[in-house]
């Protein structure tokens, strides 16, 4: 229904083809090596995190008087005493799990009490779902996770909205990254296995997000983006997702790695049902979003996003003129791995990852390691966007080259908050409790487990 009714992009982007990179980004509209979110991702034991300098949507938004909301996946680091969740980074309310859901250990992801299928991690605390700053649950339930995420969300819009506030909801899902999970609603209720029925259970809950909108109100002047963080991980062959055709997927700088879905809704504001291939990324959010708002862009660090309203509102062409990929553990001394224009792509770099047999194109396995390209390999996205065919442009290469080289050499890599990490950095809600981390269990919310979760559906 959104894309029905909103516009569908077919050349939008994330700035990283893995988690922690490309939230930060996405929040900051900077790309991820300026706040030191490399090389990698954060993990239960990181102690680093965001930086607190940096400047996100949220607290922008927060000086031109909104309310901010923060549901889901975090990812950008927890740290001790909790110094880095979204409540310290410009969100009034935070409800979810602070990073991927397979870094605890997980043992029943499908309603009433199935396996996840899957491999998690078991050195680590158990999942725990903050409310704020304090933790109400220790392990997640998976069963009925989606349903308190969209309880939540609808809370949040149907308080802001009653209060005559303006808001803004950033909702970042556990889906579909394994392992997969749904609740009783739609364990085996589609034809594409646990994948699909937590596809259905994702569906679902935007759609009710979408209805809350509308039964509040606000929807003929509210913006919705959905897009994703990267590409699919192909590691888990049939229970992960399918990049189409595009070349390899997650971890990788090829077009299945970082192209993304991503549907943009305004009713009578955006034109309904329409596409376009012009050039955008998530990192274009944070300008697009704040001027929306008539809030402050910061100007006194470089912003790399560009203002997406052309494209949205004006029909027009993108503000943006390239796009540069780093990889997923980018360092200083390879940078940046391609870059792109309108319409060409050069590799300078490539290597694979999340993948193996038996998929097919060894390029995208993981033990294919990091390849320099003298001269960079390069396609034409528009008749091949599965990068089969390379072309011999020297003009066009030198061209991407040299703006490669112009935009490297103007970053400032900030120092890595990737590496520390510390066991007892971890969230737990009974601090030293032993032995840990198994004892780091509690339940502030009972019913859940006493009986089946009752979400609160909108018609």
């Amino acid at each position: 229904n959104m894309a029905a009714e909103g516009l569908r992009f077919l050349q939008f982007y994330s700035a990283s083809p893995v988690c922690s990179p490309s939230r930060a980004a996405l929040l900051t509209g900077r790309y991820q090596v300026r706040s030191g979110i490399w090389p990698g991702v954060f993990g239960a034991s990181s102690t680093g995190g965001l930086p607190h300098n940096e400047t996100t949507i949220a607290e922008a938004l927060k000086e031109v008087g909104y309310a901010t909301g923060m549901v889901g996946k975090w990812h950008l680091g927890v740290g001790a005493n909790f110094t880095y969740l979204p409540t310290t980074q410009g969100f009034d309310y935070y409800l979810g799990i602070p990073y991927s859901h397979d870094m605890c250990p997980c043992y029943v992801c499908f309603y009433p009490n199935d396996t996840c299928f899957d491999h998690c991690r078991t050195g680590e605390v158990p999942c725990p779902i903050f409310q704020n700053q304090e933790i109400i649950q220790q392990p997640a339930d998976f069963t009925t996770l989606t349903a308190r995420y969209t309880d939540g969300a609808t809370a949040f819009i149907q308080k802001s909205a009653g209060s005559g506030s303006p808001f803004f909801l950033y909702m970042a899902y556990q889906h579909t990254h394994h392992p997969q999970f749904a609740s009783q609603m739609f364990r085996n209720k589609t034809l594409r296995g646990t994948m699909g029925d937590s596809l259905a259970e994702l569906d679902w809950s935007v759609g009710q997000i979408m209805s809350t909108l509308k039964k509040a109100g606000v929807d003929n002047n509210t913006l919705v983006f959905f897009t994703a963080d990267n590409g699919p991980s192909l590691t888990r062959h049939v229970r992960g997702g399918n990049q189409g055709l595009l070349k390899c997927g997650k971890g990788t700088t090829y077009e299945g790695g970082q192209r993304e879905p991503a549907l943009a809704w305004m009713p009578g504001k955006i034109p309904a049902g329409k596409t376009t291939l012009e050039l955008a990324g998530t990192v274009d959010l944070l300008p697009t979003v704040l001027n929306l708002a008539g809030a402050k862009v910061p100007s006194d660090r470089p912003i790399d996003g560009v203002d997406m309203a052309p494209i949205l509102f004006g029909n027009s062409t993108s503000n943006r003129e390239m796009y540069f990929y780093y990889p997923k553990n980018p360092e200083p001394q390879t940078g940046l791995f391609a870059i792109r224009n309108s319409r060409y792509k050069a590799h300078f770099r490539t290597e694979g990852s999340h993948c193996g047999p038996p998929y097919r194109d060894e390029d995208c396995w993981a033990k294919t390691s990091m390849k320099a390209h003298d001269p960079p390999l390069l396609f034409d996205l528009l008749i091949d966007p599965s990068e089969q065919y390379q072309l011999g442009n020297e003009t066009v290469i030198k061209e991407l080259t040299q703006a490669a080289n112009d935009f490297e050499s103007k970053v400032v890599w900030h120092a890595s908050e990737i590496h520390g990490s510390d066991a007892h950095a971890q969230p737990c809600c009974k601090p030293g409790c032993s032995p840990f981390p198994s004892c780091c269990q509690c339940n502030k919310v009972p019913y859940i487990q006493d009986q089946p979760f009752s979400p609160n559906i909108v018609d």
